[in-house]
């Protein structure tokens, strides 16, 4: 079992200069500086990436998510357009290269705007231009195509009936390239009204894919299963040659006294490591803490 932290490095984050993936600009600075900004802060990011994986390998964490952030504007351009390309591709390769050799598992996951199930086509073809990218810069780094290193998302909409709106997740994920199509997985919602592990084995029956579970979202969204069995029948959709990944976090609520405070927000630390009821799980823990929440359990178990 691993712990993982996700995205930015709160340590490194406070060093001067600082050290992150996640460097971006606003619409109207690409505007007006375009491509070549872009790519100096991708370079930047990319060079930044090799550091947190030493970090992260000094400091005994062998789990890491990386940002969606590393090439700003990235559905605007080809990354070939970049001035920057092959010494980006370099550093990438570089970067993947040293977390096969520490034995660390990267992962990511695209932000809410990527809608596979959306019966609006801009909006699948933003995603599938959204997706590739992802799945060509794990390619740039020289990462399996495979599970292991996931590309994770929510299905992010019902529009009114669930099995249809699935069913053009299914149609949808054909029209990905294999870069995508091979790393991709599903995650359970934090919304009654929404995904459930239960809802999931429908997508997974179809295509595939495997299902991350998410304990904290699974506490509003049970589909009438226990924690225990719908950790169970997510961890089966996976390759019995892959180490299922669950996330785990804490409601804000548990750890500060304030009304206002939605449950499903997340606290800053965790207070306990999850029941993973004998399964062997790779644990990306997201606590806003990042790295900082998950250190004195990683050293425990060292």
């Amino acid at each position: 079992m691993n712990l993982g932290y996700a995205c930015i490095n709160m340590t490194l984050g406070k060093q001067k200069p600082k050290i992150t993936t996640n460097r971006s600009m606003i619409k109207k600075t690409f505007l007006e500086k375009g491509i070549p900004y872009a790519s100096e802060l991708g370079i930047q990011n990319a060079r930044d990436l090799v550091e947190i994986i030493k970090w992260n390998h000094q400091n005994g964490i062998n789990f890491f998510r990386l940002s969606s952030e590393i090439f700003p504007w990235a559905s605007e351009y080809d990354f070939k357009d970049m001035p920057h390309y092959h010494r980006i591709s370099n550093l990438l390769m570089g970067a993947g290269h040293l977390a096969k050799k520490y034995n660390q598992r990267i992962t990511t996951h695209p932000g809410p705007f990527n809608v596979l199930v959306s019966p609006r086509e801009h909006v699948v073809e933003n995603t599938i231009t959204d997706l590739s990218n992802h799945g060509e810069v794990f390619d740039m780094m020289g990462l399996s195509r495979t599970p292991y290193n996931k590309i994770n998302i929510h299905c992010n909409g019902v529009y009114g009936d669930k099995i249809s709106a699935m069913d053009r997740f299914c149609k949808n994920f054909e029209r990905l390239p294999e870069s995508v199509q091979t790393r991709l997985t599903v995650e359970n919602d934090d919304k009654s009204s929404m995904y459930s592990v239960k809802d999931l084995m429908y997508i997974h029956e179809r295509i595939g894919i495997p299902i991350v579970f998410d304990y904290h979202h699974h506490k509003f969204c049970t589909g009438d299963l226990s924690e225990e069995e719908a950790l169970k029948l997510a961890v089966s959709t996976w390759p019995k040659d892959i180490v299922p990944v669950v996330h785990y976090s804490e409601s804000k609520a548990l750890h500060e006294s304030n009304d206002k405070l939605k449950p499903q927000a997340h606290s800053d630390y965790i207070s306990s490591i999850p029941n993973t009821y004998g399964l062997d799980v790779d644990i990306m823990v997201e606590a806003k803490a990042k790295e900082l929440s998950i250190l004195e359990y990683v050293q425990a178990k060292a």
